[in-house]
């Protein structure tokens, strides 16, 4: 009886523990938009983990999100950014719609892959999605942030640095998630 009593309350025990668990992954790491995701992902030939990690990263998957800088929507864009972007696109642009997570979250993903497939490195793409194109460039033909010209020894902003972390430890979760 009493070892049927341990069994019992180990069990209750281990479902309140996996409860727990999971809401806090759903809480740190959610899921949504993940089709939305994955659908620009796949059409800008860029890894949809890598997306959600930066959306996690820039908003926490609030589609309202507005920075003191003027960054909008799940994927923080700045407006002038997104009007570039939509322009690259052929899309309309009204800077209301980047509220909007499916038209954020295009031009966000093309941007992003954009800077990637510009800097051909995935690391200087993700600091030029937070610092800027030009920072990044201006840091790699800079000798004390880069020895070579095409990666980055030193990244001088903390906030990008910071941001890079973030990403990627966003992304051990999500790159399991996004199969």
């Amino acid at each position: 009886m009493r070892i049927t009593y341990s069994i019992l309350i180990l069990t209750i025990f281990v479902i309140i523990l996996t409860y727990t668990i999971g809401c806090f992954y759903a809480y740190f790491y959610p899921m949504t938009y993940a089709d939305t995701i994955m659908e620009y992902a796949s059409s800008y030939d860029i890894d949809s983990a890598l997306v959600a990690s930066v959306v996690n990263s820039e908003s926490g998957f609030k589609d309202d999100a507005k920075s003191q800088k003027g960054a909008i929507g799940l994927m923080q864009l700045m407006p002038s950014t997104a009007e570039w972007v939509a322009m690259k696109l052929n899309e309309e642009y009204r800077e209301e719609c980047l509220y909007e997570a499916e038209y954020n979250i295009k031009l966000g993903t093309y941007y992003l892959s954009y800077l990637i497939k510009y800097f051909n490195d995935t690391e200087l793409g993700l600091c030029a999605y937070n610092a800027g194109q030009g920072n990044v460039i201006s840091w790699l033909s800079n000798k004390e942030y880069s020895s070579d010209g095409k990666t980055l020894n030193k990244i001088p902003y903390k906030e990008t640095k910071d941001y890079l972390n973030r990403v990627y430890k966003n992304y051990h979760y999500y790159k399991n998630k996004y199969k």
